[in-house]
């Protein structure tokens, strides 16, 4: 379980975007022997694993000579961050900083005073593609001294995202096209030739294990890598096995802003790789009656001072496996009989399992599971590792989840029944 652990910290560190958290994915699914399926391209309608590519979203899969029930791991790439704006330089009082906006909606204090490193893609005006990754020290966003704020411990701090998150990166007067001409010297790539660029800070602070046993992980973007990294482990295993079903795994990005976007789950890109498994539209009705989805995001770990916020009886625990999130109204998309599908599941991997409901006066959150179970009528049940601190700049959830969580998956993935 450590080891699993121990390669998810190492896909955490390789991916501070979701186009590094592809590149990641496509590096590992290359090696276990799977092949591109280009979007434009001739399908390939032969045995074997393949994969698809667009921007921060990834779709990979197992197919058999013939169209069979489809067993679907949904997750996402992306994690709340500092995105920077199109014209990046700036600065106010002697100080270089860098222009960003707020993508998703994160515990913005957790990113101050933080040593911050700088990735993305940088796109050419040929329209060709170059991912870059400053991972040592070059941005902070600095919190005012207290002696300058005395109230800020007793009244609380707020924080104003246009004036108060521009993260500085040295002194001195603001000049166009310094930060790019800085990005293009770390992949040698001409500035001039540069057309645009999709750019986010990350925290630099390694992943680590903490707690007098080390049961503990904590890690940035563990929401939701965690789950990600659970997915691709999870396809590998199945696809090994041959099974009488089809695994599919989807990485979408955009998942923080609502997945409204055509590389979201809200998108075409599912549906259509589905469809094309199934045989064609007018045959995929009958396979999605027939076929599973697990969306899986992280879920919240009842939190030891704030334990109030939480149901009394349905909180979940780091280490005790993952929690199925159910919700009433359908925030979470699962039901009875696919509760019974993870449960069964969770059964033959040998893993515990755990509840997560929200407290009645406590509004939860969402996931990819209801708008995939809306576009496509698949039957869908939402899970997840317990995590606190979720879309805190550092997050953290227990040690002997992601191997928990990557077993379950392999079997519900594999599941024919």
């Amino acid at each position: 379980m450590a080891d699993l652990a121990l390669d998810l910290a190492e896909f955490i560190t390789a991916s501070p975007t979701p186009y590094h958290a592809v590149a990641e994915a496509v590096r590992r699914l290359t090696a276990a022997g799977f092949t591109e399926q280009p979007e434009a391209g001739e399908w390939d309608t032969g045995v074997g694993g393949r994969y698809q590519v667009r921007d921060g979203t990834v779709l990979a899969w197992w197919q058999r000579g013939e169209p069979a029930p489809l067993r679907i791991f949904a997750a996402h790439t992306d994690s709340p961050t500092l995105k920077v704006k199109p014209l990046p330089d700036t600065g106010a009082g002697g100080w270089r900083q860098v222009a960003v906006e707020v993508y998703g909606g994160a515990l913005w204090n957790s990113w101050l005073d933080r040593d911050l490193g700088l990735a993305g893609r940088l796109v050419c005006y040929d329209g060709s593609t170059h991912l870059v990754n400053v991972a040592r020290p070059l941005l902070r966003v600095p919190q005012l001294a207290i002696h300058l704020d005395r109230s800020v411990n007793n009244e609380g701090l707020r924080l104003d995202a246009q004036q108060h998150l521009l993260p500085i990166w040295g002194l001195g007067a603001a000049e166009d096209g310094d930060l790019l001409g800085f990005l293009t010297g770390e992949v040698d790539v001409d500035p001039d030739e540069i057309a645009a660029h999709d750019l986010v800070v990350h925290d630099l602070t390694p992943p680590a294990r903490l707690g007098a046993e080390e049961e503990l992980l904590a890690a940035p973007r563990l929401d939701n890598l965690a789950s990600v990294h659970a997915g691709i482990t999870a396809l590998l295993d199945a696809a090994a096995r041959e099974p009488s079903v089809v695994p599919v795994f989807v990485g979408f990005d955009h998942e923080e802003i609502g997945s409204g976007t055509a590389t979201g789950a809200a998108g075409p890109l599912l549906e259509t790789v589905l469809t094309r498994l199934a045989g064609g539209f007018d045959a995929r009705a009958r396979l999605f009656a027939t076929s599973r989805c697990l969306s899986v995001d992280v879920t919240h770990a009842a939190h030891p001072n704030y334990l109030g916020h939480y149901d009394p009886t349905h909180r979940s625990l780091p280490n005790r496996g993952p929690a199925m999130k159910v919700n009433a109204n359908q925030r979470y998309a699962t039901d009875a009989p696919g509760a019974a599908a993870w449960h069964r599941a969770c059964r033959d991997a040998g893993v515990p399992t755990q509840y997560f409901v929200g407290k009645n006066t406590v509004p939860c959150g969402s996931t990819v599971g209801p708008i995939i179970a809306t576009r496509l009528g698949i039957r869908t049940v939402d899970v997840g590792i317990p995590v606190l601190s979720m879309h805190s700049a550092r997050e953290l959830c227990g040690v002997a989840d992601p191997a928990h969580l990557a077993a379950a998956a392999t079997a519900f993935l594999t599941d024919a029944g």
